[in-house]
């Protein structure tokens, strides 16, 4: 890991981006093998359904307090004080932000997450409203969520953790740790849930959920004593550096996390539904969140600290160019993932999902899903990067005003394509509000001069849809080779899977290759 750390400082934004994208990888593989083996368990189940309503409330929580709106925040504000300690020769400025900060948070979670353990029975009614219509369902949510809610508190300050590491540029450390959790729930499924009766078998999730928010939190810790940045907490909501962070949290608290509300109006929406439905949402967001969390979230983890310092040291030119190089390699990656979710979407489900308690017609209704929430996903990576080009410049009030938008928007849509789409109406509201939201960033980066398109932008796009297109017929007449995919063999699914994703890796490479895209055009 120190390796992949020093690869981090010393090979610039691509190096560090390859860095947290392969800790990442790992991570979601370990994703994907833990809801493999939560559906091959429960399958689509009142318990799952009920699991994943409580894990998803203290997780829309966490992208506030953590990921989200405070990172946000946080970053540019002790990136500057970094600026200014180089200069000045002192780090007892920033050791002192810290740790005021490291008190403010750590209170105020505490005191949220009291709140949410006591409010579990209201919290349910609140975000899952049709479980009132199933006692059993609405029992295991409220025990469940009871037992999930305090990993906000122990996630909130593991993010708080990888910001400073972040902003010292060791981003494998908090790219990593993400896997403690998949570890966590793996172990919890297979070794605490069969203590449990039939019926209740999903409460070992909760109890794993709170187990990795405790193990997390500690394995950051090291990092932070070996650079000397150890927080010693203290409360201090009218230091100087506390009070900016609220100030540019509070409004960066909504912008930032339009899409998690989104999702959880879609799973107040699906409770709401046959059963089952929450479960298929699930899923189908788990295959998008894979390359959105791979490659789109950790170019904007990467950049946010560098765009901070460039406007910090007053360099409006190279915070243009950043942007252009991360809106161009989120998109060479972006357009050919989101063809193929859309393109092989039950061979996908089917290969990862279709055991045990998890049968055909749940393959199919969550690829109605994925197709939807495929025909989002270049939004949702592009909103990574453009977000941060507003929030490195301490601008939090204007993604506010279009995650506004958005969010009306999502929610007309919603009731406009419930009804004649059910569950994957839904999830089609959400790409396309997802693509409003946006729209109106790029507008207004470009509006305001923040961001200038360099030149070979017509190129780029001509090369993406050309080699986007001969992927997309090269995997789906693949596709329709197999009859595999809901009543073939297990490894026969798995070969014939492989065989799909080579032939169209090496399809869209080849035609980029021919269409005279390099290696260093990559390189910033």
């Amino acid at each position: 890991m120190d390796e992949q750390e020093t690869a981090g400082k010393k090979g610039g934004l691509l190096a560090s981006t390859l860095v947290v994208s392969s800790m990442t990888l790992l991570s979601r593989v370990l994703g994907l093998v833990r809801d493999v083996v939560l559906a091959r368990l429960l399958g689509a189940s009142a318990g799952t359904d009920a699991f994943f309503v409580a894990f998803r409330i203290p997780n829309f929580l966490r992208r506030l307090f953590a990921e989200g709106a405070f990172n946000q925040a946080f970053v540019p504000v002790l990136s500057e004080y970094r600026t200014r300690q180089r200069d000045e020769g002192s780090a007892a400025a920033t050791k002192a932000l810290i740790d005021r900060v490291a008190g403010t948070l750590g209170g105020s979670l505490a005191l949220i997450t009291l709140v949410g353990v006591l409010a579990a029975p209201l919290l349910i009614w609140l975000f899952a409203p049709g479980f009132g219509d199933d006692p059993h369902k609405r029992a295991l949510a409220v025990e469940m969520l009871r037992l999930t809610f305090p990993y906000l508190f122990f996630i909130s300050l593991t993010a708080f953790a990888g910001a400073i590491l972040n902003t010292w540029n060791r981003f494998a450390v908090p790219a990593f740790t993400p896997v403690l959790l998949n570890l966590s729930l793996i172990g919890s499924a297979l070794y605490l849930a069969p203590q449990f009766a039939e019926g209740r078998m999903a409460v070992a999730l909760a109890w794993g959920v709170l187990i990795a928010g405790t193990v997390q939190l500690l394995f950051q810790l090291p990092f932070l004593a070996r650079l000397n940045l150890m927080p010693v907490p203290r409360m201090a909501w009218r230091d100087e550096g506390v009070r900016r962070i609220l100030r540019l949290m509070a409004p960066a608290m909504f912008g930032v996390s339009v899409s998690q509300i989104n999702l959880l109006l879609d799973t107040v929406l699906a409770s709401l539904l046959q059963t089952g439905s929450v479960t298929w949402l699930y899923y189908s967001d788990r295959l998008v969140e894979l390359p959105l969390g791979v490659f789109a979230i950790a170019i904007g983890t990467v950049i946010l600290p560098s765009l901070s310092g460039k406007h910090a040291g007053d360099d409006p030119q190279a915070f243009s160019r950043t942007l252009d190089w991360a809106l161009k390699l989120v998109l060479l990656i972006g357009v050919p993932a989101a063809l193929a979710l859309a393109v092989i979407a039950e061979p996908l489900l089917a290969t990862l999902f279709n055991h045990g308690e998890f049968g055909a017609n749940d393959v199919l209704r969550s690829a109605e899903s994925l197709r939807a929430y495929s025909a989002g996903l270049v939004a949702f990576m592009l909103i990574k990067i453009l977000a941060p080009g507003y929030f490195a410049r301490q601008d939090t009030r204007t993604p506010v005003k279009i995650g506004i938008i958005a969010m009306v928007a999502n929610m007309a849509l919603n009731l406009a394509l419930i009804w004649p789409l059910q569950h994957a109406g839904l999830a089609l509201a959400t790409s396309l509000s997802a693509w409003l939201n946006a729209g109106l960033l790029y507008i207004g980066l470009r509006r305001g001069g923040v961001y200038r398109p360099m030149k070979g932008w017509w190129q780029h796009g001509l090369r993406l849809a050309l080699a986007g297109g001969a992927m997309a017929g090269a995997i789906y007449w693949l596709a329709r080779q197999a009859t595999v995919w809901l009543n073939g063999a297990l490894w026969d699914r798995i070969l014939w899977l492989g065989l799909i994703v080579v032939a169209g890796l090496a399809v869209y490479l080849l035609a980029l290759l021919i269409l005279g895209l390099r290696p260093r055009h990559l390189r910033r």
